[in-house]
């Protein structure tokens, strides 16, 4: 039974484009330190996480500035019944050397139905990656939470060209405010420094 179940393993892995070593999101976010850094549980369930670009977040591996601009479709396995958070943080702001402004947050929508993102309440609009040149690789958490039920949330809404209020911020501390549990379902990639970067900056209007 164990092993009939680890061949089944092996094929989503496969099917969902994850080498079989990195299926285990547990073991890749320990890997890379995102618990204890952001979490201090995983979630036993990878999201599935897919931009525009054709890139896909894949528990660590290297995408850039340019892949992710754009605000990625993102499934898990929902409950038609239930309303979830979904959040992309970053620990390593300004670097992971030196993360004085841990965490930055670039995506937080909340009350959303099922899996429908499109019906959550966005309470700060999708911002991609824009780390500073020479700092090497920075890590990018998506997590989802089930909430105990539709939620008022009293955070600031922050439009997708607002960059205030989003430092310092800490999931798992939100997570404790809304009793919103450990999170169900995520995924993580990593980013560096690319030409895209001085565009997002201006676009945001960051010197």
């Amino acid at each position: 039974m164990t092993w009939c179940f680890s061949l089944y393993l092996v094929q989503i892995c496969i099917t969902i484009g994850v080498s079989a070593h990195k299926c285990n999101v547990n073991q890749a976010m320990k890997n890379q330190q995102v618990v204890p850094d952001v979490i201090p549980v995983a979630p036993k369930e990878i999201l599935q996480v897919n931009y525009i670009s054709g890139a896909k977040a894949l528990l660590g591996n290297e995408l850039t500035p340019t892949n992710v601009k754009d605000q990625p479709s993102v499934s898990w396995n929902a409950d038609s019944n239930s309303f979830y958070t979904l959040c992309l943080t970053e620990p390593d702001d300004p670097s992971r050397a030196e993360p004085t402004q841990r965490e930055w947050h670039h995506w937080l929508v909340g009350n959303i139905p099922g899996g429908n993102v499109s019906l959550g309440e966005t309470l700060s609009g999708y911002i991609g990656s824009g780390p500073p040149p020479n700092i090497g690789l920075n890590r990018y958490v998506f997590l989802v939470y089930q909430q105990p039920s539709k939620l008022s949330f009293d955070e600031p809404r922050l439009s997708n060209r607002s960059v205030e209020h989003r430092n310092k911020f800490s999931i798992n501390r939100f997570a404790l405010k809304y009793n919103l549990g450990t999170p169900v379902a995520g995924n993580f990639y990593l980013a560096q420094y690319d030409d895209y970067v001085p565009i997002l900056y201006q676009l945001l209007g960051i010197n």
